[in-house]
């Protein structure tokens, strides 16, 4: 049974309402040639449950899953293992059915969890203050540029080349309607400092920057020191920005707050979220406390009722739903309420020496395959410094060479062809991530597999 709770007559009276004539008047703005005329070609009109069970089961059947194969997939989502009692708590119908606080009095519980999320990111990222989330990790470095424009009174971006090609795709994009001016460089595949272009960046801020964008560890896997980057950025009046995609890595090395950063963001989604086919993931934010009030999203707060009883609220919540639009710091989903849940449940399970000990066996494991890795006839280890993410130099093309590995049941690395269609310098490219999921006799399966395909 269909459910259609308009008449003919509803629809026109909002059509009228609106100032159009018909339904096709609103999708005026897509291009002709991207509309469809009919019913898709090939797809049946109507199909049994049953029947598309059957055909979505033979579909994903042609996946490789990530437990299913030796993995080594990293750039920014990684496998790591969730213990099991991360999904339970985030299943119990009080948490999943109230992960929006829009009653405050009466989702304490969801609240706590928030606040105790925020203290996590904080401490973690070296920073006063942390929000309740936000939509992802790339978004969030979007709001962090935002943020920058509305405290320096700028619109000029500097973004590091070893910056994430996702994040700078989605922040060009978005600045194709606030006008910010974003200043981009592509990468180099050096050697040491994979994707570093410290000097290029301290050399760039001027008169005109509102914020120095950079990732840490980057997207090549190299760890840099930010702190001669903020001095330098402070002197000039811009904020530094640090982007950090695998938190696990700060349970290894300084903090980005630590070196300086006035804004540090990036994806949650190692801790206690799964890989998911690429989401829901979940962005995190911190910045020091004078910004905290153009900090977009939620903050949760800690207060005591008029018994003296200790309580939580929404102490901060600037968005186009609670106040006015032109006054909102965002309107972008402010909140991933179950993914930090799962972030909150996994961290507070591991502790601070449990973070470290992860950290310890991720290098490790990581440090002992790029040595292995390293030993293969045309393989060339370009990283000096690295965390569990490394990159490497091929003799031939990465990308088909990663497409041949999969039909061998093997997710050899992400190819920096993929990332930077187009540029011939990172043809060659392979980045490699290796977590405590990544056995010894995987690693081994790999340099065998990886030997053969650049032998052939």
């Amino acid at each position: 049974m269909r459910y259609l709770p308009l008449t003919d007559a509803d629809r026109s009276a909002m059509l009228a309402s609106i100032g159009a004539s018909s339904i096709d008047d609103l999708f005026v703005d897509v291009p002709a040639e991207a509309r469809l005329s009919g019913p898709i070609a090939g797809l049946p009109m109507h199909a049994s449950e049953l029947a598309v069970e059957r055909h979505m089961s033979a579909l994903a059947r042609q996946n490789i899953a990530a437990g299913d194969a030796p993995f080594f997939l990293g750039c920014g989502a990684y496998r790591h293992h969730v213990p099991a009692s991360v999904d339970h708590l985030i299943q119990r119908g009080e948490f999943l059915t109230s992960y929006t606080p829009y009653q405050p009095e009466i989702a304490q519980g969801t609240l706590q969890a928030l606040f105790e999320f925020q203290t996590q990111v904080a401490r973690l990222f070296g920073c006063d203050v942390a929000n309740a989330s936000m939509y992802d990790g790339s978004t969030a470095c979007w709001e962090a540029i935002t943020m920058s424009r509305r405290v320096t009174k700028r619109a000029k971006a500097i973004l590091s080349a070893g910056l994430h090609p996702h994040y700078v795709s989605l922040s060009k994009t978005m600045a194709k309607f606030t006008g910010d001016v974003l200043d981009i460089a592509t990468p180099a595949l050096t050697d040491g400092a994979p994707g570093d272009d410290m000097a290029r960046l301290l050399d760039a801020i001027d008169g005109d920057t509102s914020c120095v964008v950079v990732q840490n560890p980057n997207i090549f896997g190299h760890i840099a020191d930010l702190s001669e980057l903020a001095a330098r950025c402070h002197a000039k009046g811009a904020l530094l920005i640090a982007v950090v995609t695998e938190p696990v890595a700060l349970g290894a090395i300084r903090s980005p707050g630590e070196m300086g950063a006035d804004i540090v963001v990036g994806e949650g989604q190692s801790i206690g979220v799964g890989l998911n086919f690429g989401g829901p993931y979940v962005g995190l934010f911190a910045c020091a406390e004078k910004y905290v009030r153009q900090m977009p999203g939620r903050l949760a707060g800690v207060t005591q009722d008029a018994d003296g009883k200790r309580g939580f609220v929404l102490t901060l919540s600037t968005r186009e739903q609670h106040i006015r639009r032109e006054k909102a710091t965002s309107n972008i989903c402010t909140n991933s309420g179950l993914c930090a849940l799962a972030f909150t449940a996994h961290m507070t399970l591991l502790g601070e020496t449990g973070l470290r000990q992860l950290a310890a066996l991720n290098h490790a494991g990581a440090v002992a395959a790029a040595e292995r890795l390293a030993r293969v006839p045309g393989v060339e280890l370009v990283n000096g410094t690295f965390f569990n993410e490394f990159t490497l130099r091929l003799s031939k093309e990465a990308r088909p060479l990663v497409r041949a590995l999969a039909e061998k049941g093997i997710l050899g690395g992400v190819s920096l062809g993929r990332l930077y269609p187009g540029v011939a310098a990172l043809e060659k490219g392979l980045v490699v991530a290796v977590t405590e999921t990544v056995t010894p006799e995987d690693v081994e399966t790999f340099a065998q597999a990886l030997e053969a395909e650049l032998a052939a």
